[in-house]
C-alpha cells in the first residue's frame, strides 16, 4: 500500500461565493470523507483558509523573502487536501474522480515518498532517523 496526496485546486470559477449553498458543500464533502473512512483509506486531510490569510516564504539567492497573501493566480490556489493509503495510483485516481467538486476545480494526485525511494541511501544517518521518527509518529497516533 502506498500513500497518495489528493491536492484540491480551485480555479476561482465561482463568481459569487455568497450564492453557494455552503451547507450542501459541507454535506457533500462530509459524505465523500465518510466513504473514504468507511473504505479504510483516509489517512488525513483538511481544507485551507483563504490564501489571502496566508504567507509565502520565497527562497532566492539571498535571504528568504516573506510576503503575505496569495502565492499565485487563482488557477494555482491550493485549497485543501486528502492523504489516502491505497494499493495503486489507479486506485487514488478512482477516489479522486469521486470528489464532489464542480467545474473549474482540479485534483492533483501525488504519491508520498517512503523508504523504498531512498533504498540507495539506507545507511544514511538521516534516512535512519526519518524511519525512527515515522515509527514514533505512528506510536503517538495509535489508539491506546
Amino acid at each position: 500500500m502506498s500513500k497518495y496526496m489528493l491536492i484540491m485546486r480551485n480555479s476561482g470559477s465561482i463568481e459569487n461565493p455568497e450564492d453557494v449553498d455552503f451547507e450542501a458543500v459541507i454535506n457533500a464533502m462530509g459524505a465523500y470523507n465518510e466513504a473514504m473512512i468507511t473504505a479504510g483509506i483516509l489517512v488525513g486531510g483538511d481544507g485551507l483558509t483563504d490564501a489571502a490569510q496566508g504567507s509565502v516564504v520565497e527562497f532566492t539567492d539571498g535571504a528568504p523573502h516573506v510576503t503575505d497573501g496569495p502565492y499565485g493566480d487563482a488557477p494555482a490556489l491550493f485549497n485543501g487536501f486528502w492523504t489516502i493509503e491505497v494499493a495503486s495510483r489507479e486506485d487514488a485516481v478512482a477516489w479522486a474522480v469521486r470528489a464532489p467538486l464542480g467545474a473549474g476545480n482540479k485534483i492533483e494526485i501525488r504519491r508520498l515518498t517512503d523508504e523504498t525511494d531512498f533504498a540507495d541511501y539506507s545507511d544514511n544517518e538521516f534516512v535512519q532517523k526519518e524511519k525512527e521518527w515515522r515509527g514514533e509518529q505512528t506510536d503517538h497516533t495509535s489508539p491506546e
